[in-house]
């Protein structure tokens, strides 16, 4: 039953941590993993800026110091007529143009529009919805001529994780000149957190009406690298003609990855090298008009150039693991940036992820119930360092596993598994404690359990009173019994006699075969130590008797005790060796306590006090004085005195 119970309280115990990891898993997942995730990226990883191979050109505060928000889309057009004049590889526009400019003359949209037409390299931006269209009918004929023109031959070989679930009910329209001017087209859409709002997935295939298009960055990409196929696979996404291989995780329909962000420029909100809009609008009026730019075309030969905006007011900002206000325009070239260089972050499987929490839990709970305090405490804090060491290891190699997590599940484990050590031991000290209790008197257990680090040998001098019971013909009548028939006779004997004892204070300091010695006034402190002794032994004579008329009943021989019970000072305290003690009193009062006891065989008495004890209790007992007794080992004579009951 004990084992069973034992048992049940781990397996309770055992439950309850696994739910309690399940809840610390779930906060710190959603909660704690994300900021530890983007501090370690920052600090280990964002450790160099951008590609040259990619520019930014920026509608900064500059530009609209020169021209005021919103701008005439015939300035846009100055931008990429000055950018059909570089041998750039791709230009991206990342922007969405929703509808004609009703405020200025039209020949400024047709100037952006012919601009756009004329330059075989322009990826323009658009937006996928998750609101229906107002009209559904012209948006489905407008999802259908945009798939027409801007769908990519893509291979589906998954064979798991294949739905084309699409969160998406709707695309920002094009204007129909915008629409039929544009070659090329990339999706801005750009996976937030949906618990803290900051982006660390970049979604690189948006599903729509069962079908996947490309981001802007890597539209941007495929292009300058003349491609436009593209072969899923399980885990990643595969350029065909580059063979590069995107690795991606699914959520909400899109297949995303991790983006690796890269070292801020000094001084800048950028990781890229950019140029302000108005001096790129600005060197293309000079070269019209025949003079030298201010910038050079050949800055952006052989270059992705990215234009964006990014001035107070009209700010495209998002926070990312590396900013609070990272520019839009920044973030498409990052994206950009790890497909030109196969640069990404990969995080752990969760499977992985799991089995790592599993074995920190084991591990912990292990360490915990295996060695002392001190020694698993120190184990488990140096498994805290080298997993967070190797943590950062993985981050520097662009591989990301769960830092906080299985620390945090470690340490609830700790917490939870020292405390179960304490239960468990407590409840082991209880036992031992109980079990002790039965062969060393409770009261001295419990100066032993408060005084457990100051045990040693040694004493006091104390004034108690030393009580001895003896059978009386116990040899003669166990030679008439089995070993086992007199074992029953002394165990009940002694089971009823104890709890008087302990009731009047006293203490069993020692069974001596059929004779128990008792202490009255040590270790419990008692003033009325001689009083409460002799009104034991009383109890104790009365409780015999009611004993005899039992055992008579039940068949068993007739037995009388002789009480003897001396008042004096002893020592007190702890004897033997460092390796074993006995708590005991010790003193000639001891001895004459026990020779007392031992004239109730000569006087056919049943209870017998010595002088110094009479004194003591003298108001409230009836005896009856035993003059001039020799006692062996003493020099002269003295009296004792029989009791005979106790005085009203």
């Amino acid at each position: 039953m004990k084992i069973f119970k034992g048992k049940a309280f781990f397996l309770k115990t055992i439950f309850f941590h696994i739910f309690l990891v399940l809840i610390i898993a779930f906060v710190s997942l959603n909660f704690w993993e994300n900021p530890i995730y983007d501090t370690i990226l920052n600090s280990t990883n964002a450790t160099v800026s951008g590609s040259d191979e990619i520019s930014l050109i920026v509608i900064d505060d500059k530009s609209l110091d020169s021209y005021r928000w919103p701008w005439a889309r015939s300035l846009y057009g100055e931008i990429f007529e000055y950018l059909q004049k570089t041998n750039a590889k791709v230009v991206v526009f990342d922007s969405i143009i929703r509808s004609l400019d009703k405020e200025r003359p039209p020949e400024s949209d047709n100037y952006f529009f012919n601009t756009v037409k004329n330059s075989p390299n322009f990826i323009g931006g658009y937006m996928a919805q998750t609101s229906d269209y107002e009209d559904k009918q012209q948006g489905a004929a407008y999802d259908e001529k945009f798939h027409k023109k801007f769908a990519i031959d893509i291979s589906d070989k998954r064979t798991r994780n294949n739905s084309r679930y699409s969160q998406y009910k709707s695309l920002t329209m094009f204007p129909d000149s915008y629409f039929n001017a544009q070659k090329y087209v990339g999706a801005v859409n750009l996976n937030l957190n949906q618990i803290d709002g900051v982006l660390r997935a970049s979604s690189d295939l948006i599903s729509y009406n069962d079908n996947f298009y490309p981001s802007l960055a890597l539209s941007a990409y495929m292009l300058a690298n003349k491609t436009d196929k593209l072969t899923l696979t399980n885990n990643n996404i595969i350029v065909d003609k580059t063979g590069l291989k995107i690795p991606v995780t699914k959520r909400s329909g899109d297949l995303n990855h991790y983006i690796k962000y890269y070292k801020l420029l000094d001084n800048s909100t950028y990781s890229h090298k950019n140029y302000s809009a108005i001096d790129i609008i600005n060197s293309n009026k000079q070269i019209k008009e025949g003079k030298k730019p201010i910038i050079s075309p050949s800055e952006f030969d052989n270059k992705i150039v990215l234009v964006g905006a990014n001035a107070l007011g009209v700010e495209d900002v998002l926070e990312t693991s590396i900013s609070f206000t990272h520019p839009g325009v920044d973030i498409q070239a990052t994206i950009l940036d790890n497909f030109l260089h196969n640069e990404f972050i990969i995080k752990f499987p969760p499977l992985l992820n799991l089995l790592i929490i599993i074995l920190f839990t084991i591990i912990t709970f292990v360490l915990i119930l295996m060695l002392p305090f001190l020694a698993s405490l120190l184990t488990l804090i140096a498994c805290a360092i080298l997993y967070t060491i190797f943590s950062i290891i993985c981050f520097k190699h662009n591989i990301a596993p769960n830092v906080i997590t299985p620390l945090a599940v470690q340490l609830s484990t700790m917490i939870f598994g020292y405390s179960y050590r304490f239960i468990v031991e407590g409840r082991n000290k209880e036992k031992i404690k109980n079990a002790m209790g039965k062969y060393l008197s409770q009261d001295i257990m419990k100066n032993v359990v408060q005084n457990i680090d100051d045990i040693k040998l040694g004493g006091k001098r104390a004034n108690v009173t030393v009580l001895f019971a003896d059978i009386r013909g116990f040899t003669s009548m166990s030679e008439k019994m089995t070993a086992e028939e007199v074992s029953v006779i002394l165990n009940e004997y002694f089971s009823e006699i104890e709890p008087i004892i302990t009731k009047y204070n006293g203490v069993i300091n020692k069974f001596i075969g059929d004779a128990v010695m008792a202490i009255f006034g040590e270790p419990i402190q008692d003033i009325n130590h001689p009083q409460n002794a002799v009104k034991c032994a009383c109890e104790m004579l009365k409780k015999v008797d009611q004993l005899q008329e039992k055992w008579l009943f039940e068949g068993k021989p007739k037995i009388e005790i002789g009480i003897g019970i001396n008042t004096g000072d002893a020592f007190v305290g702890n004897i033997g060796s460092e390796k074993r003690l006995e708590y005991t009193v010790i003193g000639d009062m001891v001895n004459l306590a026990s020779r007392i006891e031992s004239y109730n065989k000569v006087y056919k008495t049943n209870l017998l006090i010595s002088s110094s004890t009479y004194s003591n209790v003298s108001d409230i007992v009836d005896v009856i004085k035993i003059a001039d007794v020799t006692i062996r080992g003493k020099a002269k004579k003295m009296d004792i005195y029989e009791v005979l009951r106790l005085s009203d």
